[in-house]
C-alpha cells in the first residue's frame, strides 16, 4: 500500500475533512502541518504547485485537494493509487 501524506493547517475545515473522509475509510497518513511552518509550506508548494491546504498525496502521487480526494475516492482512482506498485505510482 502507497503512503498517504497530507499537508494541513489547523484552522483548516476543509483539511478536517479530508483527514475525516480518510479515517473513515481505515486509511493511515501523515499529517504535515504547515500552520507555523514555513519551510514545510514552501515543500508543500513546489511538490503539489498549489498554495491552499489540504494537499494530499499518495506515495509520489498528487491527489490534491479535499474535494479532490472526494472525487477521486468516488471514481475508484484513490484506492487504485493506494494499491498500485511503487514503479506504477512514481510514473503515475
Amino acid at each position: 500500500m502507497q503512503p498517504v501524506e497530507i499537508y494541513t493547517k489547523s484552522w483548516c475545515p476543509f483539511c478536517a475533512r479530508a483527514k475525516a473522509q480518510l479515517n473513515r475509510l481505515g486509511i493511515s497518513f501523515e499529517e504535515i502541518d504547515v500552520t507555523n511552518d514555513l519551510a514545510r509550506e514552501k515543500e508543500m508548494v513546489e511538490r503539489a504547485d498549489r498554495t491552499s491546504v489540504p494537499q494530499i498525496f499518495v506515495g509520489k502521487h498528487h491527489v490534491g485537494g479535499s474535494d479532490d480526494l472526494a472525487a477521486a475516492v468516488a471514481s475508484g482512482e484513490f484506492e487504485r493509487l493506494l494499491n498500485a506498485s511503487t514503479e506504477t505510482a512514481s510514473a503515475a
